[in-house]
């Protein structure tokens, strides 16, 4: 895709307009950081489009400070108060697990994933948001907490034209495949291979 250029043109007889208001699904995959950066960096665009904003924060602790939920809650607020940009909610799935599933069971963090996934379907079906970040997502998927066909099947089949953003890694194949958009972020070089810890105002 050179230059934002399409290489082909499909025949699915929709126009460009038409074509270019499809909803996406996308992948952020890989070992390095960045994913959920990403994502936030496109959740921050979707807000200045003026669109409902949902955040589903699958593995972080709802007791860590993280700044990405700062700033667009600090939106969400601006949009309540004067109308610029789009509502925002921002909802902790885990019950302060991370992915290395440090505290708790494996039994209650597999009710919170599914109970998790359970309350997107229902929005998906309501069409109750425009802009989804299903953030850290891929490791429930991975550990067999949340089927991951019916993932597939229901983002396949969501109304409306709301776009999916899944971050995490290890991606499923199926996920892969069914998606639109699939980044692999890939270790070139981290300062923590060189035992410098991570700091704030990059890490979080």
């Amino acid at each position: 895709m050179p230059k934002g250029q399409v290489t082909t043109v499909p025949d699915d007889g929709l126009t460009t307009r038409a074509r270019r208001t499809q909803p996406l699904l996308a992948v952020h995959t890989g070992e390095m950081k960045g994913k959920s950066t990403a994502a936030f960096g496109m959740a921050m665009r979707a807000w200045t489009q003026g669109w409902p904003i949902a955040v589903y924060q699958f593995v972080k602790s709802a007791k860590w400070k993280v700044g990405e939920e700062t700033a667009l809650t600090a939106l969400g607020r601006l949009h309540e108060q004067t109308g610029e940009g789009g509502p925002v909610v921002w909802h902790k799935m885990g019950s302060g697990w991370s992915w290395s599933r440090r505290q708790g069971t494996e039994v209650d963090h597999a009710a919170d994933a599914a109970e998790g996934w359970a309350q997107i379907k229902r929005d998906l079906a309501a069409e109750a948001h425009r802009f989804y970040v299903l953030d850290e997502f891929t490791y429930p998927l991975t550990w067999g907490w949340v089927d991951v066909t019916d993932v597939v099947e229901t983002l396949a089949h969501r109304p409306g034209t709301q776009h999916v953003v899944i971050t995490g890694r290890d991606a499923p194949p199926e996920l892969v495949q069914a998606a639109d958009l699939v980044v692999e972020m890939t270790k070139v070089k981290h300062p923590m291979d060189a035992g410098r810890k991570g700091q704030r105002g990059i890490e979080w």
